[in-house]
């Protein structure tokens, strides 16, 4: 006889060993240590049924009373990419020249980055990442989402994990505004543009900013 609540189910977990564990937790951060943010794409397409996965995994992370309210789009329309990468272009440039204060350009300058977006196009997909604001209940009332910007925050997480993890390069590109890819890709009013992210192999000989991170003792508390 089930002892199951109603709405419930088991959980399916495995408790491992103290040595497994740490050894998965190793292996994964060294896998994680090798991840880094690329711009310089190899024009090899990635087959869409990977990004869809891709995309599934991202799709498990937690969310605000469950309402899940990332959406995703893929987009390998050579024409798309071209509007994304001249309405991205016009926006930065605005940024780089106008928007910015010098101490974000003077941040940015050890990156090499600049206004000109050329990867929105070389990389063969972009994966836009939107945030949903509300949805339609079954009577046609507005849903109102949960912790949205943390929710989408979290699956965007794991969606770079799952991009890395599968031998696959991107990066986390943020023009600002973004109002023009909810424009461009036909999405419904209660999406917002979250992230635009390029995906592929990285380009041969491609080069990244030799950086570092905070070692463990600056970032964490333990009381």
């Amino acid at each position: 006889m089930s002892d199951e609540r109603p709405g419930f189910t088991a959980l399916r977990h495995e408790r491992l060993s103290l040595e497994e564990s740490s050894a998965r937790v190793r292996s994964f951060l060294a896998e994680l240590r090798t991840r880094r943010s690329v711009r310089d794409f190899a024009p090899d397409p990635v087959p869409v049924e990977l990004l869809r996965e891709i995309v599934e995994t991202a799709a498990q992370a937690p969310s605000g009373a469950n309402r899940q309210p990332w959406r995703f789009v893929i987009v390998t329309d050579p024409a798309l990419k071209r509007q994304i990468r001249e309405a991205a272009e016009a926006e930065e440039k605005e940024s780089y020249e106008r928007r910015m204060p010098e101490e974000w350009l003077q941040a940015l300058e050890p990156l090499g980055t600049d206004w000109r977006k050329e990867f929105l196009e070389i990389a063969p997909a972009l994966i836009v990442v939107f945030r949903k604001e509300w949805e339609a209940g079954p009577g046609g009332e507005r849903l109102k989402g949960y912790y949205v910007w943390e929710s989408v925050g979290i699956a965007s997480g794991f969606l770079i994990a799952a991009i890395h993890h599968a031998g696959l390069a991107c990066l986390t590109h943020t023009p600002s505004p973004m109002k023009f890819l909810a424009r461009i890709l036909k999405r419904p009013v209660e999406e917002r543009p979250f992230l635009l992210i390029p995906v592929g192999y990285p380009a041969a000989g491609c080069e990244v900013p030799d950086i570092t991170r905070k070692p463990i003792d600056e970032i964490l508390t333990v009381l």
